[in-house]
Order: C-alpha cells, then structure tokens, then sequence
C-alpha cells in the first residue's frame, strides 16, 4: 500500500506529541503534591508512552520511519514543536508546586495533543486501520482532558 507524505506526517507528529505528554505528564506527576493525583498523572504517562509505542508500529508496518532526525533541521524543528504542544510552561509551574497550575498544562497538552489528532485524521488516504487507532487514541486523551478539567475545580 502506497503510503503518501500526509500519512507520514501525521504518524510522525503523533508519535513526537504523545513522547511529549509522557513526559509532560511525568513532570507533573512528579511536581503534584496530591498522592491520588501524582498516580492518575503517571497513569496518564504510560498511556501516552503506550500510543507512542503502539503508533510507531503501525508506521513501521507501513514503511514509515518515526525516529526523531537528529539533524539540524530536526532538532530547530522539535524546539519550535515543544512550544506548541504545550508542555512548555510545565517545568516553571512544576517548581511553584501549585497543582491546579499543574492540572492547567497538563490541560494545556492535552488541547493541542487533540489538534494533532484531529489534523492527523484529516490525512488524504489515511488507512482504515490507522483512523481506527488515531481515532480510538484522541478518545482516550478527550477523556483524559475532561478527567483533568474536572480535577481541577
């Protein structure tokens, strides 16, 4: 199956956003004062891990390479990308200890992780088995998001 460059992107940038929030969410994790809420951010970690991981195979089945560039180029672009996907602000927050701040970014993640999925299913001539995972996966982080959103107030 001819796999075409929107594809190819949408894979790669899904697999850098959900690396992103398993790191994100284990800085929170890490920064939260709450027990209840530093095990629900670590769960939140290793779920992002798993769709990373999970994505990663289904791009290699399509003869998709999904490993970060180590370029120039490369690295510019995962500066510029760490901005948007809204993790950012995580590491200044996490220093003040204040959870609800902390709950805001990892809300703040989720928002743009969201986009991402929903850009990435607007791919031309995306497999049906990759709309399938790509649509199960931004069900899971909606969810998550809403979880977080309710957590905080």
């Amino acid at each position: 199956m001819a796999i075409n460059e929107s594809t190819a992107r949408a894979y790669n940038d899904l697999v850098e956003i959900n690396e992103t929030g398993a790191k994100g969410y284990q800085e929170a994790a890490e920064g939260v004062s709450n027990p209840q809420l530093k095990s629900q951010l670590a769960q939140y970690s290793q779920q992002r891990a798993q769709f990373a991981s999970e994505l990663k195979q289904h791009a290699k089945q399509y003869g998709i390479t999904t490993e970060g560039g180590n370029t120039i180029e490369g690295v510019l672009t995962d500066a510029a990308a760490a901005v948007h996907r809204g993790w950012i602000n995580l590491k200044s927050v996490v220093t003040g200890q204040d959870d609800n701040a902390i709950l805001g970014e990892c809300e703040t993640g989720d928002a743009t992780a969201l986009e991402a999925y929903e850009q990435a299913l607007k791919a031309a001539d995306l497999p049906a088995e990759a709309k399938s995972v790509i649509q199960q996966q931004h069900g899971q982080i909606l969810a998550a998001k809403n979880s977080i959103t309710s957590l905080k107030h």
